[in-house]
């Protein structure tokens, strides 16, 4: 077997649709067309500045970013792999203001598509890994054009979540709802090959990824958490941690799921008009049901993120999530924490490691 034995992601597919006789196969097609959108924006990044993406496409998207070339490219990559053969109704993008609608000539399918279709994009520039997240929901009404508050569903109901990340080796990692599962890009057969089959998250760890730039703004139980990490095996938790920060999800997300840790964007007062930074549905959403389903928890700090009922398309929230028991102390820190109570030594007004208040 040209794999070694190890299923392809058509067969991985198509074993999952066993389990389900009444199963018609749109979804299948639909994970199909995504991968071979994040199999072309593969081969893009992997060309680096020889493709002409790097540096400013000279506009901004909906949330005032400013796009990269390759933004802009990798948006129309999803659209075009995605609008033709009758699976979505509908599709929302972080490169995109409203929903797009399909072309008229196209049947309306059964299925919303949410996607980022290039996250960490300032990392470009740069070389770091990048990738492409995207969610799955049934649509409200089958066949018919999407509404925009159609998409407004809790990531509860997400049918399946995935993201593709663009590094040393190309990898989709995929939930359907039972488990989380990684696929390697086998670049001389171009198919996507099961390397990892039900990830699952350490409970514990001792590594957290956080923007300790932002260390002013942090609510009090945030404080508290990441204080008690720097202490070491000093302070409290009587262990040495160490602190991570990519600045890309897909990379964080990824570095969890295959060795444990805990990533915290949390909510904060830089900008009290703002919930968060990261987009609930196309961000939070479908990494919070790939974390769960491989063992790990995701939150706002106060709240499970698959329960938030969104508001908005590109609506921002706190987010929170990795090993499923740090996760719960920093839930316990929210609960517990008056929000004017704590104070940290590590964390005082002078700087990051101030002694004095």
């Amino acid at each position: 077997m040209p794999t070694g034995g190890r299923p392809t992601l058509t067969q991985f597919l198509i074993e999952q649709r066993r389990r389900h006789p009444g199963a018609t196969g749109d979804l299948n097609a639909l994970v199909t067309d995504v991968s071979l959108a994040c199999k072309a924006i593969s081969r893009k990044v992997a060309l680096g500045a020889l493709a002409g993406t790097h540096g400013s496409a000279g506009s901004v998207n909906v949330q005032g970013e400013d796009q990269k070339p390759l933004d802009i490219e990798s948006n129309e990559l999803f659209l075009r792999s995605a609008e033709w053969d009758g699976h979505v109704a509908g599709m929302v993008s972080e490169e995109m203001d409203a929903p797009y609608v399909l072309p008229p000539q196209y049947p309306r399918g059964k299925y919303l598509l949410l996607f980022d279709p290039l996250d960490g994009s300032s990392n470009i520039d740069v070389n770091v890994s990048v990738g492409s997240i995207f969610s799955v929901l049934r649509a409200p009404t089958p066949g018919e054009d999407a509404k925009p508050e159609d998409f407004l569903q809790p990531g509860v109901e997400q049918v399946c979540a995935g993201y593709a990340i663009y590094g040393p080796s190309t990898m989709l990692v995929l939930t359907l709802g039972n488990g989380t599962h990684a696929f390697t890009l086998e670049p001389s057969l171009g198919e996507w090959v099961l390397s990892h089959r039900d990830l699952a998250i350490p409970q514990q760890t001792r590594e957290f990824a956080i923007n300790a730039s932002n260390s002013r703004f942090w609510e009090p139980a945030v404080k508290r958490y990441v204080d008690e990490c720097m202490a070491g095996s000093t302070g409290p938790r009587g262990v040495d941690f160490n602190m991570r920060w990519i600045a890309s999800l897909v990379a964080e997300t990824h570095r969890i799921l295959m060795r444990g840790g805990v990533f915290m964007y949390p909510r904060d007062n830089k900008d009290p008009s703002k919930a968060g930074r990261l987009r609930l549905l196309y961000e939070a959403s479908p990494i919070a049901m790939l974390v769960e389903q491989a063992g790990g928890r995701a939150t706002t700090g106060h709240k499970r993120i698959l329960d938030v009922a969104p508001e908005a398309l590109h609506q921002r929230i706190g987010f929170i999530f990795g090993s499923a028991e740090e996760v719960a102390r920093i839930e316990r820190y929210h609960a517990e924490e008056p929000l004017d109570s704590f104070k940290s030594p590590l964390f005082g007004k002078r700087g990051l490691f101030a002694t004095t208040l």
